[in-house]
């Protein structure tokens, strides 16, 4: 009896040396492997689903990125503070900076930093 491929998920590996087998090109009816010069008939190949599955994290997003908590460090910048209160913790103080992030004629950006945990939000004029 014949050595058939083995196979795991969607890929097929030589039953005699364990190599990766290549798909079949075209028409051809058999695959060599590389390594042992075995041939595997192109008929294995038929009736194999390929599922292939990404982490959500693999790819990143822009839009998921502001859904983050941002930390920032004010080194060397001395920011005004302000009665406003932290949505992370409560604080009562916050630095603020204003920013002229949108078209001239709509208003300002006020972004706030938490004195005590460094919890970044911003609030549109």
């Amino acid at each position: 009896m014949p050595l058939t491929a083995q196979k795991i998920g969607s890929l097929l590996f030589c039953p005699n040396c364990g190599t990766l087998l290549d798909t079949p090109n075209g028409n051809t009816p058999v695959v060599v492997c590389e390594q042992c010069k075995h041939e595997e008939p192109a008929s294995s190949f038929h009736d194999i689903e390929i599922v292939t599955r990404s982490h959500p994290d693999a790819f990143p997003s822009a839009l998921r990125q502001k859904r983050k908590t941002q930390t920032k460090l004010h080194e060397g910048k001395v920011l005004p503070k302000v009665a406003e209160k932290c949505p992370a913790c409560e604080y009562p103080e916050a630095f603020y900076e204003e920013k002229q992030m949108r078209s001239a004629d709509e208003g300002s950006t006020i972004l706030y930093t938490c004195v005590s945990c460094k919890h970044g939000w911003r609030v549109n004029n």
